[in-house]
């Protein structure tokens, strides 16, 4: 293997590619809820999952929405992981019913910690690393281990000078 820079097998992610993802995770999950194919509540993986969770609960027509803030990068090294916020457990429970939402699992240790606070819940991610696809229940599309995605909250757009006719 080669020494590689992330952005040189990079998966470049725009909004609208995540929006498309999204609805299709949600379309994926549509009638799987315990309660007549219905989901009582969702959690998004901060802060990569916001916004597919908030594309989901609006798909599905989820009203109960919290967040899970789990730390397991500095930047772009992988952590252990530590929860630094919990959903309200009182509506959460065991995690019957709820479906957790993020961006992306890589190695699934994050995984495994939201899974030992809420064991009964269904996760799903729009994309999976093959590592951690094992983690998860639902996932839309698989990268591979070393590819690195960027996300459009992490890029800004940018004149980039052609290759050739500047002078």
């Amino acid at each position: 293997m080669t020494d590689r820079l992330p952005h040189e097998k990079g998966f470049h992610v725009s909004w609208d590619q995540l929006h498309r993802d999204a609805r299709a995770l949600a379309w994926r999950l549509q009638g799987q809820g315990p309660d007549e194919g219905a989901w009582r509540a969702v959690v998004a993986i901060t802060r990569g999952g916001m916004a597919p969770a908030m594309i989901v609960a609006r798909e599905l027509d989820i009203r109960v929405v919290d967040t899970i803030s789990v730390k397991s990068y500095n930047h772009q090294t992988q952590a252990a992981p530590k929860i630094i916020k919990s959903p309200d457990m009182d509506v959460i429970g065991d995690g019957t019913g709820v479906l957790v939402i993020d961006d992306l699992v890589d190695t699934g240790k994050t995984i495994e910690a939201v899974r030992r606070h809420m064991p009964k819940a269904q996760i799903a991610t729009v994309y999976a690393k093959p590592m951690g696809r094992p983690q998860v229940d639902t996932f839309i599309t698989e990268v591979s281990q070393d590819t690195w995605i960027f996300f459009p909250w992490d890029m800004a757009l940018q004149y980039v000078k052609p290759y050739r006719g500047t002078d």
